[in-house]
């Protein structure tokens, strides 16, 4: 719960020690509070699993972004060169249709978002009925993943270059992704991204500016552990916002 506070309010470790001694006079709690070498020391290993309704069915959409780890500034970065202090996180992020968050992962900059796609695909227990990404997805181990899950709909955007995987003379079940550039090369990729509801990532998109307008695009903390343990906390806070309560919206015409 403190690491949760300290990561919402973007506080430094003694920053969040206060707040909650704070807090606790107030409501006259007996409760001791932990100091902030603890707290670093629990951040460390922490299991952090995320708030989520039970599902029997789900739409899968999946992105990734970048967040800012502890370093120099943009400015002294552009004059002075990249250094080792300077870097970055990758935050993976699957959601539902809803809009809730189902899995995460947290990568260095320089890991492809298709390594971690199966990881996070199981850590979902529902049934995965589709699967909406961008075109880095469009990789034969993702497929290969997303097969093993049972998937029927598939909206991953294809290569110009693309070519079929598997002929329609071969035995067994037609490929997903085959069928996907066929309807490309029939009617155009317009249509397909209509037909195919492509548009339905926008829910993740905005899922991860929430994150870094809520939870922050920067991470506190400089251990590598600690880092990972803060980025998957920021998606907790999402998720219990989440089941509060979103807004809905609706379309008003004039």
């Amino acid at each position: 719960m403190a690491l949760t506070v300290r990561k919402l309010f973007r506080l430094p470790l003694r920053q969040t020690e206060g707040l909650l001694e704070s807090l606790f006079a107030q409501r006259g709690q007996t409760l001791d509070v932990p100091d902030y070498s603890t707290l670093s020391r629990r951040g460390r290993f922490l299991l952090v699993e995320l708030p989520r309704d039970d599902k029997e069915e789900i739409h899968v959409v999946i992105d990734s972004n970048g967040v800012k780890i502890y370093g120099d500034g943009e400015w002294q970065r552009k004059k002075r060169g990249k250094t080792k202090k300077r870097g970055w996180k990758k935050i993976h992020v699957a959601i539902d249709e809803n809009g809730e968050v189902r899995a995460t992962d947290v990568t260095d900059e320089d890991t492809a978002d298709t390594s971690v796609t199966e990881s996070q695909l199981n850590q979902e227990q529902a049934t995965i009925v589709s699967f909406h990404g961008d075109g880095a997805y469009d990789k034969r181990k993702v497929y290969t993943a997303l097969d093993k899950r049972g998937v029927q709909h598939i909206a991953i955007p294809l290569r110009k270059n693309a070519k079929i995987w598997r002929q329609g003379n071969r035995n067994g079940p037609k490929h997903l992704r085959d069928e996907n550039l066929r309807v490309i090369r029939k009617h155009g990729r317009t249509y397909w991204k209509e037909a195919s509801q492509y548009h339905q990532r926008s829910p993740v998109e905005n899922t991860i500016f929430r994150y870094k307008t809520i939870p922050g695009d920067k991470v506190l903390s400089r251990d590598d552990s600690r880092q990972r343990t803060e980025l998957k906390l920021g998606f907790s806070i999402l998720n219990r916002m989440f089941q509060l309560g979103m807004p809905d919206s609706y379309a008003v015409t004039v």
